[in-house]
């Protein structure tokens, strides 16, 4: 086990926001939270939140959650001792092990991160041999496309030397197992041992969205190469997966978020051809067609979210650009292009509304089209790009006469099964009319030939501009929260979450108490919080997470930093509540804006996430001491006034005398705490 001071050193050091938006478009919502689409189920408005500064993430469309660990878990498919290890591996924190009763320490190196290590060693040789003689050969193809030896290190090209073991022989000397270069994919297991998987080609690394390096590509040099392909890449490994994959996503993520732009090419040599012309947002499958999967990480990078629950579906302005939103697809014009454009037509519709084809004169690819005719003509392409349904339907269509009748009845045959395959029912009834038109038939015809072939073909009816989200995130204004925004905020936070369905004042309190609790802990008073006890709390789950803050040692300690708090309290409660804390934690509070939450999310806009990196718990704001105290008060009011009946109702069968004149004390006692601890708080609040 790796030892318990060095896992909260990496706690430490994790930058949730940063790890987080390597993956997915985190946009601000309310004060220091930020939000985007799941990355781990598909949905497309988003229910995924981050709080960098307290170190936890929810997702209250699938329920997932968790803090930076169970992030990365979830993520990479690993499991915890792995993560610590990757993120120690991300920040260079040195880990240390705890030993076996022999002595010896039980470990022998992260899997996962031994793979990347081999990936990253093998990439390094890969450029190390393109300067050779041999790779003269390689040296030519990437010069006749244009391509300098600049741009062929931006791109990290580089050369896998003919023979049969060069790379498994520089990786041995490095200190990497025969296992693990066979798990990294860069070798492969023959009948005399194990040899290199790439041998005689250029290679380009393929790189996660964070920079490292998963696996390669590699192009055929020589006639006599035993692999037929023409291109190969990493088979599936623990790292690389070829339907979640996308070169050039290091390089363009950037852009793309900013743009809220993508553009799809066919091959490597096509990315480097977009990005050398200025197309920054250029990215391209690994040896397969653009997929659901590869659609779920290009949507979480341009998605949109500004309106709220509005859905905005379709081509938006986005400020400072020449172009809407959109995905471009560079497909050929000949068949195989069309065939792959229809296959795109099986994702999602709001990903489809936004979806264009770019097809260049001649049929040329990016990268040829760069070479005869410049990077303008590179732009321009971009620039002429076509929605895929009218890329689809036009190409159809033109292949008949329409002058003639039959040419017509054709054409309608033709592209009746194309405009049933839209599945959303605004946008059907639009291409409907649309083909209507050009093809120049009565609409009755082209309604009835579509609707026959929808029922045959079972299309599933959808409208992509319903709204899909459950839970609505208020976007807080730099400004004073009033009683009555206050009380909607309680309310909504009520009746959104999932663990306990009721809806009332009681409930409202301990919610909001339990919530500022996890995120403020120091604006908690320590002496009002050592009066409370489980019987304070009606709702059965703040009963027992009050027991659980009990058990995890009481409010943290001013030296306790918010990740370790976090941590600390979940282990505490347990799997069963674990669901319930990090809803909590990422739940807004009715608090107003103030100088410190607004660093707070601007360090996280600006790449680090306001990620706590020492006692973040003491920076505690007047109005959220005083949220805090007046959520306390209320719990302890309660209790006494719950003491005050229950004393009243045994006085009610006293006799007269000294106990009966007791118990009024007492009872008086009790009021004129409550009187107390009012005073105290509002005092304070009018003062």
């Amino acid at each position: 086990m790796i030892l318990k001071e060095d896992v909260e050193k990496v706690r430490a050091a994790a930058d949730l926001y940063d790890i987080v938006s390597a993956s997915v478009s985190l946009k601000p919502s309310g004060t220091g939270t930020f939000m985007g689409l799941c990355p781990f189920h598909d949905e497309k408005t988003g229910s995924f939140n981050v709080r960098p500064a307290l170190g936890v993430w929810h997702c209250f469309g699938c329920g997932l959650g968790g803090d930076v660990f169970k992030y990365v878990e979830q993520q990479e498919n690993i499991d915890f001792r792995e993560a610590v290890e990757l993120l120690a591996d991300k920040y260079h924190i040195e880990l240390h092990y705890e030993q076996s009763s022999s002595g010896k320490t039980e470990h022998s190196g992260s899997k996962r991160a031994r793979l990347l290590e081999a990936n990253e060693e093998a990439q390094r040789f890969f450029v190390s041999q393109i300067m050779t003689k041999e790779a003269l050969a390689a040296r030519k193809l990437l010069g006749g496309r244009t391509f300098s030896q600049a741009d062929c290190e931006r791109f990290g090209c580089g050369y896998a030397p003919q023979g049969w073991d060069n790379l498994v022989r520089h990786l041995a000397s490095k200190g990497f197992t025969q296992q693990e270069m066979l798990d990294a994919g860069l070798a492969r297991q023959g009948q005399r041992g194990i040899y290199d998987y790439f041998r005689g080609r250029v290679t380009w690394p393929i790189r996660d969205s964070t920079g490292r390096t998963l696996g390669f590509g590699a192009r055929k040099l020589y006639d006599d190469d035993q692999i037929a392909a023409k291109y190969i890449n990493t088979p599936d490994t623990q790292l690389y997966h070829k339907n979640q994959v996308l070169y050039g996503i290091d390089l363009a993520k950037a852009a793309i978020v900013k743009k809220r732009q993508v553009v799809i090419v066919e091959g490597y040599t096509d990315v480097m051809a977009m990005h050398l012309a200025g197309v920054d947002t250029a990215i391209a499958t690994c040896g397969t067609a653009f997929g659901a999967e590869h659609a779920k990480i290009v949507r979480r990078l341009i998605s949109d979210d500004s309106l709220g629950a509005v859905q905005l579906i379709g081509p938006q302005k986005v400020n400072g650009q020449a172009l809407s939103s959109r995905v471009v697809f560079t497909f050929d014009g000949d068949a195989a292009g069309q065939k792959a454009a229809l296959h795109a037509f099986g994702l999602d519709s709001a990903f489809l509304s936004q979806t264009f084809v770019a097809v260049a004169e001649n049929n040329l690819d990016p990268c040829d089209l760069r070479i005869e005719r410049g990077d303008e003509a590179v732009r321009s392409l971009i620039l002429r790009a076509k929605p895929l349904y009218d890329f689809v339907i036009d190409a159809a269509i033109n292949r008949f006469d329409t002058s003639y009748s039959t040419g017509q009845m054709g054409a309608v045959k033709a592209v009746a099964p194309l405009i049933a395959q839209i599945r959303d029912r605004s946008l059907f009834d639009l291409y409907t009319r649309k083909a209507t038109r050009r093809i120049g038939v009565d609409l009755d015809i082209m309604r009835r030939e579509v609707n026959a072939t929808r029922r045959n073909l079972h299309v599933r009816d959808e409208d992509a501009y319903a709204p899909k989200r459950r839970f609505a995130v208020p976007q807080h204004e730099d400004k004073a929260v009033g009683p009555v925004e206050r009380r909607a905020i309680e309310r909504r936070d009520a009746a959104e979450q999932t663990y306990y369905k009721i809806d009332d004042a009681v409930f409202i309190t301990e919610q909001q108490f339990m919530a500022t609790m996890i995120q403020i802990p120091r604006a908690i008073n320590p002496e009002w919080y050592g009066q409370l006890v489980p019987g304070h709390f009606t709702v059965p789950v703040f009963r027992t997470l009050f027991q659980a803050v009990t058990v995890a040692g009481g409010l943290p300690a001013a030296d306790t930093t918010q990740g370790l708090w976090m941590h600390n309290l979940t282990k505490a409660a347990g799997p069963l509540l674990e669901p319930v804390i990090n809803e909590l934690a990422v739940m807004p509070l009715p608090l107003p804006t103030d100088e410190r939450s607004k660093d707070d999310s601007s360090a996280g806009a600006n790449g680090n996430g306001g990620q706590p990196t020492g006692n973040q718990n003491a920076q505690v704001t007047k109005a959220e001491r005083q949220y805090a105290s007046e959520l306390l008060v209320k719990l302890l009011d309660v209790g006494l006034l719950r003491r005050i009946e229950s004393a009243k109702r045994r006085m009610a069968q006293m006799p007269d005398g000294e106990e009966k004149i007791a118990q009024l004390g007492e009872i008086t006692k009790m009021e004129t705490s409550r009187k107390d601890l009012q005073s105290r708080v509002y005092g304070n609040a009018l003062g």
